[in-house]
């Protein structure tokens, strides 16, 4: 790859991916096993486990954060200024990762300070991004 970044881009959108992926096989489980008619699902999986809901919600996470995170990661990549984003990559990538298994696995309340916690550290490093390419 040629850089971290890129890389690090690839990474966020395999992992929205894996999400996606897993949502669908569980639903399409659902589906299978008649415990769901396949119309009857909702974008955030309300009638479902609280399992399934916290999964749309953690897709959704990533979704709506990828318009700031991988446009400034495709911005830094367009422009030849991907030594901006390079040094911190792929820890705005683990960050969106560790959130997003938070997430899935508790809403405890030490659960969601952590999980904020992961958040917080994309958005520092975001808009550290938007000086630094800004400034560049």
């Amino acid at each position: 790859m040629s850089s971290s970044t890129a890389a690090a881009l690839i990474g966020y959108i395999a992992w929205s991916l894996a999400l996606l992926v897993l949502m669908e096989a569980l639903r399409t489980k659902l589906v299978l096993t008649g415990r769901v008619a396949a119309n009857a699902f909702t974008p955030d999986n309300a009638k479902l486990s609280p399992f399934m809901q916290r999964l749309a919600r953690a897709h959704a996470n990533c979704l709506e954060g990828f318009p700031i995170f991988g446009g400034l990661m495709l911005a830094a990549l367009a422009l030849g200024r991907a030594y901006v984003t390079d040094p911190l990559a792929f820890i705005l990538l683990a960050a969106r990762v560790l959130q997003s298994s938070i997430h899935l696995a508790s809403t405890s309340p030490a659960a969601v300070t952590i999980r904020f916690c992961f958040f917080a550290v994309q958005m520092l490093i975001a808009a550290w991004w938007c000086l630094a390419l800004a400034m560049s």
